[in-house]
């Protein structure tokens, strides 16, 4: 607070607090802004923790601010978001209005939604939304991110006016406890099974059809499953299946309501209003629904949208449809000192379309084509691991591929072929005998590299008869074709991949945690020890048998 002295403040912004104190100037802007504010003003602060739990003078003005009924709410952020500092901060919520009626601080603890970005953490767009939704809705369906804290609890003698987020809210996972009795007499605890209870609640004969009890042993359950099978019982159950089912309709009502909107756009749409509106309809379209998490459908269309989506829309909003129509080669630099060359990138992989990937075109139009050439592709490697098989093997026969190998030891082709064509019978018949197992590798070698210089000769035919038609059917297409092919094989194609795959990673969480249940009681202490005696007589007797004495 250099060049502030608070006592001959014109502004009386601290008049009715205490001072706050002089190296640490957290309160003095949180002041500033209160006493800036109209009678009905709202503001938002960015502040570190400590102003949540500190003492001496601030935990005086923090009382105070309390008790006028300031603040509405705090959101814990994630540590090391700010470039700068490492430490983490909150976002503080003033609002003045009905400050005199407030009895509670709704608050937040979204200090675990964030992704790694380099050497800092960052918020993703899914820990955004969530954010918002939970302030602006004043959600508290999950108690361990928010919650709407009465004053009453925070001006209570265990508080004391003290707002640390984990006095009210514990965001920690539940401790993963060890069973006693389950490792020294088996079985699974049923405290652990019942702890999965969201699945329960969607396969409710799931858990019968896996566990049953033990006898004169209530909370311990037996699995009926070998732990091998567990994944196998669960995707094959019918209430399994039945859910799958359920979510690929939820997935699909979306699905064919956004095909028909995306149909509809043309050139001069404005994308972001259009990745808001998919966004948020995908949003609500999970909203509710069991296992799910409707913020990380939310990220994965965000993520697209970043990647591909939004440069998509762009164009479409600059040029219409027609942009599909549109192909061109791309082009690479190379520099050698001070000159620098631009070159065509020949093939398929050197063309790009403006709207529509290459690959996706060959899919639709060119499938036959494409299957043509990855057989000449694996036709190519069959014989090349032919070749390499048999100069392994008949390079370790002492001087049979000498004359063909380098100062290295490696089989070089055109001596092959140079080698076979002097030895041939058809032209010194004198030498068939002497050379004659030489002569039968060559041969075999020599029929084999013709074949793979074949093999590839047609294999580039077939890739620029390919390009060639690649290149002659992007300006062919009609606009239906293009809107079907972006909207349905590009865009909708993607976003249900990574939505079936977060489905799959649902089923294998569980699966997952029953088999780790499994294998952690699978062997009882006494069981253990048993073995392990057993193995200590056998090593003793294996080293008395060698006279080893200890």
């Amino acid at each position: 607070m250099n060049g502030l002295v608070p006592d001959k403040d014109v502004y009386k912004r601290f008049e009715g607090y205490a001072i706050p104190p002089r190296k640490n100037g957290d309160y003095a802007f949180l002041l500033h802004l209160i006493k800036s504010l109209k009678s009905k003003g709202k503001a938002c602060i960015v502040m570190p923790l400590g102003v949540l739990f500190r003492g001496n003078s601030e935990a005086e003005i923090r009382k105070r601010i309390i008790k006028q009924g300031y603040i509405k709410a705090i959101i814990a952020l994630p540590p090391n978001l700010f470039y700068g500092t490492g430490i983490a901060a909150c976002l503080m919520i003033i609002d003045k209005e009905g400050a005199k009626d407030r009895k509670s601080i709704f608050m937040i603890d979204a200090s675990r939604g964030f992704k790694k970005d380099g050497n800092k953490n960052r918020l993703r767009e899914r820990d955004i939304h969530k954010i918002v939704d939970t302030f602006k809705n004043k959600i508290t369906t999950d108690p361990k991110y928010a919650r709407d804290i009465p004053l009453s609890e925070i001006k209570g003698p265990k508080n004391d006016y003290n707002l640390n987020i984990p006095r009210y809210i514990d965001s920690q996972d539940p401790e993963d406890i060890q069973d006693i009795e389950a490792h020294l007499l088996g079985g699974i605890p049923l405290a652990d099974i019942e702890a999965l209870k969201i699945y329960w609640d969607v396969y409710p004969s799931l858990k019968k059809a896996l566990f049953k009890p033990i006898k004169n042993r209530k909370n311990y359950v037996q699995l009926l499953e070998e732990k091998e099978n567990i994944k196998d019982a669960i995707f094959q159950h019918t209430e399994f299946v039945q859910y799958d089912l359920e979510m690929q309709k939820v997935f699909k009502e979306w699905r064919t309501k956004t095909i028909r909107h995306c149909r509809k756009l043309d050139k001069g749409l404005y994308p972001k209003r259009e990745i808001h509106y998919l966004s948020e309809s995908l949003l609500k379209q999970y909203a509710g629904k069991a296992l799910t998490d409707q913020y990380s459908m939310y990220q994965y269309i965000m993520e697209y949208w970043e990647e591909i989506m939004q440069d998509d829309l762009y164009e479409i909003a600059a040029d219409g449809w027609k942009a599909g129509k549109e192909v061109k080669r791309l082009e690479r630099k190379t520099k050698k000192g001070e000159k620098e060359t631009v070159k065509a990138i020949i093939g398929i992989e050197g063309l790009e379309g403006r709207l529509i990937p290459p690959a996706l075109l060959i899919q639709e139009y060119f499938s036959e084509e494409q299957e043509a050439i990855h057989q000449l592709e694996s036709d190519i490697e069959t014989v090349k691991a032919k070749i390499e098989e048999i100069i392994e093997v008949k390079s370790s026969e002492e001087g049979l591929l000498d004359e063909v190998s380098d100062d290295k030891g490696k089989v070089n082709k055109t001596a092959v072929q140079k080698r076979f064509k002097v030895i041939s019978p058809q032209k010194d018949k004198k030498t068939e005998e002497e050379y004659e197992e030489e002569y039968e590798v060559l041969e075999l070698l020599y029929m084999l590299y013709a074949e793979e210089a074949d093999k590839t000769a047609q294999l580039k035919n077939a890739k620029t008869k390919l390009e060639q038609k690649i290149i002659s059917k992007y300006p062919k297409l009609t606009i239906k074709e293009i809107q079907y092919i972006v909207i349905e094989q590009k865009w909708m194609a993607t976003i249900e991949l990574h939505i079936q795959n977060e489905m799959n990673n649902i089923s294998h969480r569980l699966a997952q945690r029953i088999k780790e249940l499994a294998e952690r009681y699978e062997y009882t202490l006494p069981q253990l020890t048993n073995d392990l005696d057993g193995f200590t007589k056998k090593v003793e007797a294996h080293l008395k048998k060698m006279d080893y004495t200890w």
